[in-house]
Formats: structure tokens, C-alpha cells, sequence
């Protein structure tokens, strides 16, 4: 409770500190309008045009109900990676048999491409919910599942010694040694699965599902309505963005406090 405290009330400088975020993006959208007056609106249409789009789909109900369905498929595959990947990952780094045995079947799942595991998922499943879940997960796992492999594996065992040398609680060693260990390898590969996640949720769909944003994605690319295209787009990519930034990120550089 303390922690989330602390997060919310030093909110505001995070979002103060990332001006130059703010910056590139601005930057981003200068060079956007320049390409638009080069290739037209066919090929880019200008921001302005996107935007509004944006605020278009945001007034229609069906849109909010694929965006709703889209983000619950991409979180709920992201949440079943990041569990089964982080519990798996620390029990194979705690045991070197199971390290040993679970590499190479990480290795075949990083291998097989996504849109391999979409088109076995379709035979497996059909169209629907269970393929773009499936393929979310199968994805990911490995992300996750590296990341605490890592972690578990690299804590070092002079400092656990230490810790015993001082008759310290395991609730101590686990607060002060292990967890912020584990979270600087375990973060990230969380950060990687999100991203991959989106992306994966979004292509299933676009090629299993009758609804949802990867759906509607699709419809704009039939009609060559490339300005819908961008504006689907920028919703996923704003989704992520506030994921990531506005409800991760403070989180880690509350946790990750004790490296200043």
C-alpha cells in the first residue's frame, strides 16, 4: 500500500520527465505531414485526417466493442504467458535439469513463426476466441519463460551467504536480495511479452476472427481505406503506449529505487 502511495503521488513528475518523449513524437508527426504532402493521401493521409478518424471510431459503439474484445483477448493472453513463463522460468533456473530439458522446446517455440502457430491454431480450434488466445500465449511464453530462467540462474550466492551470515529472515533476503534481482530480469521480458502480445492478438485476428480491431483492420485494407488503416493503428499503438509507460513503467522505477 505504501508503494502504490508513493507511485501516485510522485505521478506527476513521471509524466513531467518524459518531455522528450513528447518530442520525438511531435517530430514523428512532422515528418508524417511532410510524407503525406510527397506521396498524397492515398498512400499517407495527413495527421490531421487520422486524428479525426480516431474520433470518429471512438463515437461509434462497435468500435468500442471490438477495442474492448481486442484488449481483453491481447491482456488475458498476456497475463496466462507471464504466469505459466515466470513460474516455469524460476523453477528451470533453480534446478539445472530442468534448465537443460526445457531448452530445447524453447527453442522450437521461438523458431516456429506466429503465423505458423496462427494456421495450426486455425485447424485446432476454428475461427475464434481459442485461436487468438492460443497463439497470444505460445508466442510470449518463451519471452517471459527466458527472462526468469536468467533471473533465477544469476543470483549470486555470495551475496545469499552473506545474508546468512547475518541470520537474516528469509522474508528479508527475499525482499532485499531476490526480488529486486529477479524484477530487473523479469521486467523487461514482461515489457517484450506485452509488445509481442499486441501484435500477435492483432494479427490473429486479423486473419481468424470476424471481430475485434484486427478484424476491422482487415474490412479498411479490403476497401483501401488507408486513413481507417492509420487510425486502427494509432488506437493500438496508444493502447500499448499507456500500458507501458503511464502503468508500468512507474511501477518499476518505484521497485527498481534501490539501484539510485
Amino acid at each position: 500500500m505504501r508503494m502504490l502511495l508513493k507511485i501516485i503521488k510522485d505521478f506527476p513528475w513521471f509524466l513531467w520527465s518524459g518531455w522528450g518523449s513528447i518530442a520525438s513524437i511531435l517530430l514523428f508527426l512532422a515528418l508524417w505531414d511532410v510524407g503525406n504532402h510527397i506521396y498524397g493521401d492515398l498512400v499517407l493521409p495527413a495527421p490531421k485526417a487520422v486524428f479525426s478518424e480516431i474520433y470518429r471510431l471512438f463515437s461509434t459503439p462497435e468500435f468500442l466493442v471490438d477495442l474492448e474484445l481486442t484488449v481483453e483477448r491481447g491482456l488475458l493472453g498476456f497475463a496466462v504467458s507471464l504466469a505459466i513463463g515466470t513460474i516455469l522460468g524460476l523453477v528451470g533456473g533453480r534446478f539445472i535439469t530442468a534448465s537443460v530439458m526445457s531448452r530445447p522446446i524453447v527453442t522450437i517455440l521461438v523458431g516456429i513463426p506466429p503465423i505458423a502457430w496462427i494456421v495450426l491454431a486455425m485447424i485446432w480450434f476454428g475461427f475464434g476466441d481459442m485461436t487468438v488466445m492460443f497463439t497470444v500465449v505460445v508466442a510470449s511464453f518463451p519471452i517471459v519463460f527466458v527472462g526468469a530462467l536468467q533471473g533465477s540462474r544469476t543470483i549470486e550466492g555470495e551475496l545469499s551467504d552473506m545474508m546468512d551470515s547475518f541470520h537474516l529472515s528469509f522474508w528479508q533476503k527475499t525482499r532485499d536480495l531476490y526480488f529486486p534481482h529477479l524484477f530487473s530480469y523479469l521486467f523487461p521480458s514482461w515489457v517484450s511479452a506485452l509488445g509481442m502480445s499486441w501484435k500477435i492478438v492483432i494479427m490473429a485476428e486479423l486473419l481468424s476472427s470476424n471481430d475485434g480491431i484486427g478484424a476491422s483492420l482487415a474490412v479498411a485494407r479490403s476497401q483501401l481505406e488507408t486513413s481507417t488503416a492509420l487510425a486502427l493503428v494509432s488506437v493500438m499503438i496508444g493502447v500499448l503506449l499507456f500500458v507501458e509507460y503511464i502503468v508500468l513503467e512507474p511501477i518499476k522505477k518505484e521497485v527498481e529505487s534501490w539501484r539510485d
